[in-house]
């Protein structure tokens, strides 16, 4: 169940395949210290994609601020910066911190790059799965389908994810 939400309501998928545990709980960390109500799903091992590389580790987090899109996305940036996130890098490639903005509130968007929401969520069993588990009961603005019923739907054999213990 989400929570009264004050504010704007955000969803935002964070990967690495690079010290993955460290980049993990550190970028994680400074959704923390940033943002309130922050809650996170499970995190997933999952096949690199787009490229022959070490496996990634993702999860999906929610949390609540008053930023704009725009002031959001370069808050999330300097959070990848800070990781040494290496920009000049095919988009498909090793990340130390990927944080990727999924769902802003209920907006729909396309600026650019920027995407809202995020087609992975459709595309990726690494973004719906957990995006599923923790706000199961949110419509997708576009597909007017609760994210656990397109999760339901997901054909998970082509891309198999493993849970991972993570210590927090």
């Amino acid at each position: 169940m989400v929570p009264a939400i004050r504010g704007h309501l955000v969803h935002v998928g964070v990967g690495s395949n690079i010290e993955r545990e460290y980049n993990i709980r550190s970028g994680v960390n400074a959704l923390r210290e940033r943002f309130r109500n922050v809650v996170m799903s499970p995190v997933y091992e999952s096949a690199a994609v787009g490229f022959d590389g070490e496996p990634f580790y993702n999860l999906v987090v929610r949390f609540e601020t008053e930023l704009s899109i725009d002031a959001l996305g370069v808050t999330l940036r300097q959070f990848e910066d800070m990781h040494q996130r290496d920009r000049s890098l095919s988009s498909f490639g090793p990340r130390t911190l990927d944080i990727d903005l999924l769902l802003y509130d209920d907006v729909v968007l396309h600026q650019g790059k920027l995407q809202l929401p995020r087609d992975e969520i459709e595309t990726q069993a690494f973004v719906l799965r957990p995006l599923a588990e923790l706000s199961g009961e949110l419509i997708h603005p576009l597909r007017d389908q609760s994210l656990a019923a397109m999760w339901q739907q997901f054909d998970h054999s082509l891309q198999p994810l493993t849970a991972v213990t993570f210590d927090w």
